[in-house]
Formats: structure tokens, C-alpha cells, sequence
């Protein structure tokens, strides 16, 4: 890993991060049938993955990014992870009005990495 950017190995663990984030999060959507108890059990150990991947994804990225910055970044990925997988997972499609405020997401992440500040 010591010859691939700190950016690509950052963002990546951060993105398959959030991939086991999501699931742990809302997969048990589909399955309301299923006991909570379970269902927490079951997330806990989802999560337990994304933990693995979420913390080295800080700490290589943290003196390349801001600790601010590694947030924003984690919250975009979040919400563009979170929109595929609330179409294929879910099936619930996303509209005008969820675009809108992803994009004002966006820009805000846009005013984070401004040198002016």
C-alpha cells in the first residue's frame, strides 16, 4: 500500500466502509419479519466489518485530509452509497426533491476543501 496515494487508499476504504455501513444500517429493511433482537445482533456484526475498514481509512488518511475533510468525505460517499443502495436494495427510487439536497451537500463539501478559509 506504501505506493498507492493516500487519497485513492482513503477514499476506498471509506467507500467499502460505507458499503457495510448501509447494510448494517437499513439492509434489515426488507426483512421486518425478522426479530429485532436479531436484526441488531445480525447489524452489530455488519458493523464490526465496516469498523475495520472505517478506522485504518482515518487514520492513513488523517495529516493528508483534515480531520474535517475525512468527514466530508465520508458523508458524500455516504449518500451516494446510500442512493444506489436505496434503489437496488430497497427498491425505493429517489426524487427531484432528494437530488436537490444532495447536491446542497455537495456544495458545502465544495466550501471544505476551499484553501481561502
Amino acid at each position: 500500500m506504501d505506493r498507492i496515494p493516500v487519497p485513492l487508499v482513503t477514499i476506498g476504504l471509506l467507500l467499502a466502509s460505507n458499503v457495510f455501513m448501509t447494510f448494517a444500517w437499513y439492509g434489515h429493511l426488507k426483512f421486518k419479519t425478522t426479530p429485532l433482537l436479531v436484526v441488531i445482533l445480525v447489524s452489530w456484526g455488519i458493523a464490526f466489518f465496516e469498523y475495520l475498514l472505517q478506522v485504518p481509512a482515518n487514520r492513513i488518511g488523517h495529516g493528508h485530509f483534515s480531520a474535517a475533510e475525512l468527514k466530508t468525505i465520508q458523508e458524500v460517499i455516504t449518500l451516494v452509497v446510500f442512493a444506489v443502495f436505496s434503489a437496488t436494495w430497497l427498491g425505493e427510487g429517489l426524487g427531484w426533491n432528494h437530488a436537490v439536497g444532495f447536491a446542497l451537500i455537495a456544495a458545502g463539501a465544495f466550501f471544505v476543501f476551499q484553501p481561502w478559509a
